[in-house]
């Protein structure tokens, strides 16, 4: 082996050991936010400094919107309305709908596309939590460890609640309560049940629909969300 593959050789085995230390270093930082927003709350995530950025770049106005409030003030409706569009089998699975996910993997093989989204809220939650809207393989593996993670070290009462304290739900917009005044003028436990289905048909793409200027398909989709909220009942801690 000649001296410039030695040296090249070397170069790639610290490169490797950097990137390891980097990576543990994540897994280490990322456990301890997991384990404190466990009760704490969550008032920065990537994803609106991102936006902010846009807009300072971009046409849209710099707007960032964000109040953070418990679950119990945030109403049912919200609550009822987000596990009925976006992950009915919520309370039943452990972070992964294996069987939406096969779904939509079947479903893209017949059709020759890419496979729909499968997100169950954990999964969202875990993804808004520390990634940016970019895609890779390797922020995918992340937020599977991430998931897992708080399905196991958080309730389900905690995940909905950060879910729905973070998520973009307009321009500049983040969270139930934000998006509650935002739209009606109103906080979020005083929202009816056609204006929380409203807020939540705007997902997954809340800054191209507007819930106070819904189209004819989100009039569409806030119907059936609407009509089979019922189904969920009771969420579990109000049952007590």
């Amino acid at each position: 082996m000649g001296k410039w593959s030695k040296a090249i050789l070397n170069k790639l085995k610290q490169l490797k050991s950097f990137l390891l230390k980097v990576l543990l270093l994540w897994f280490q930082v990322s456990l301890f936010f997991i384990i404190l927003y466990r009760i704490a709350p969550v008032y920065i995530t990537p994803l609106p400094i991102v936006r902010l950025f846009e807009q300072a770049f971009g046409d849209d106005p710099i707007r960032l919107k964000k109040d953070w409030e418990p679950i119990e003030k945030l109403g049912k409706n919200i609550s009822l309305a987000a596990i009925t569009s976006e992950d009915p089998k919520f309370f039943k699975h452990i972070g992964f709908d294996f069987e939406q996910i096969w779904d939509s993997i079947h479903k893209s093989f017949k059709k020759g596309k890419r496979p729909r989204g499968a997100s169950t809220i954990s999964q969202q939650t875990a993804k808004n939590l520390f990634f940016t809207p970019s895609r890779s393989w390797i922020r995918k593996i992340l937020e599977v460890y991430v998931t897992a993670s708080i399905e196991l070290l958080w309730t389900k009462k905690r995940i909905l609640e950060v879910y729905l304290n973070i998520i973009e739900m307009g321009n500049g917009v983040y969270g139930a309560e934000a998006a509650a005044n935002f739209y009606f003028r109103k906080p979020a436990s005083k929202l009816k049940q056609s204006e929380a289905a409203v807020i939540v048909a705007c997902f997954p793409n809340p800054r191209r629909w507007k819930a106070d200027q819904p189209t004819r398909y989100i009039k569409k989709k806030q119907a059936v969300i609407s009509r089979f909220m019922y189904r969920i009942g009771k969420l579990p801690w109000d049952q007590k």
